[in-house]
Order: C-alpha cells, then sequence, then structure tokens
C-alpha cells in the first residue's frame, strides 16, 4: 500500500477491525518513511452482479444509484445519513445474498421500497411514485391507501 502523503511504497499496518458496516475491514497504517497514519478500508470482492434493466439491456450493479433514489426520496424528511447508509446496505446485501449473477433492477426497486416503507412512510410514496411510474391520480391513492392499511 503506497502512503497517500509521500507515495513511499513501504507502510504497515498497526491495527485492524471490522468497519461500522461490517462489510468491510478498516486498517490504520504508517508509513515507514514519513510516519504518518492513514486509513484504509478493505472490502470482499463480489462476483460482478448485473442488473436486467426494464428494456433488457444489462449494466453493473452500481451502489450509487440506489443511494440517490433513496436520498431523492428522502430529502427534507427525518431520515439521517446514516439511516440511509443502512438502508441501502441492507439493500445490498439481501441482493447479494440472492447469489445470483444478474437481477431484474425491478426486483431492487421492490427491495428498496420495502426497506423505505418501514423507515419513512412518505419516502416510501415518493419512491413509490417515480419507480411505480404513476399514470394519474388512481394509481397514487391506490398505493397511499396501501400504507395507511
Amino acid at each position: 500500500m503506497k502512503c497517500p502523503f509521500c507515495g513511499h511504497d513501504n507502510t504497515r499496518v498497526i491495527d485492524s477491525r471490522p468497519a461500522e458496516d461490517n462489510n468491510s475491514i478498516r486498517r490504520r497504517r504508517v508509513c515507514d518513511d514519513c510516519e504518518r497514519r492513514f486509513t484504509t478500508y478493505e472490502k470482499i470482492e463480489t462476483i460482478p452482479l448485473m442488473i436486467i434493466k426494464k428494456d433488457n439491456n444489462r449494466e453493473p450493479y452500481d451502489r450509487t444509484k440506489v443511494e440517490a433514489g433513496v436520498l431523492r426520496a428522502c430529502h427534507k424528511r427525518p431520515v439521517s445519513a446514516e439511516q440511509i447508509n443502512d438502508l441501502v446496505n441492507a439493500v445490498e446485501n439481501e441482493i447479494f445474498s440472492i447469489g445470483d449473477r444478474e437481477i431484474q433492477s425491478s426486483a431492487i426497486g421492490e427491495i428498496v421500497m420495502k426497506k423505505l416503507k418501514s423507515l419513512d412512510a412518505v419516502a416510501y410514496v415518493r419512491f413509490a411514485s417515480v419507480y411505480r411510474e404513476f399514470k394519474d391520480v388512481s394509481s397514487f391513492l391506490d398505493e397511499l391507501k396501501k400504507v395507511l392499511e
């Protein structure tokens, strides 16, 4: 591992522990040359997951897209950044635990909606309105009735 400060390639690990998300390892390192310390995160490399879009095109899974959708849904809602990160981690865990190399984008949307429904009802309806592409007010009201039940 190269030192981000001096570029020297001889660094040592001085502490390792699970990161807060329990999906990676946090390592404190020290550079043997400049003696500065820095942190790295190590994550298990998984089999690349391909997403099958509505038009049957395939693209690699991108966590930032899930995060962006959840962030938009939670905009101006009393949902912390930590709760959003936890939700995205839970979605990822569920997706990767399926074990398939390909997954429909609709399956990911359903998982996100299930998690959002228990987190914040307004964020859930916002996400559902975009994801399910409500065409009229009645389909929107039908979804609201499901939330109220």
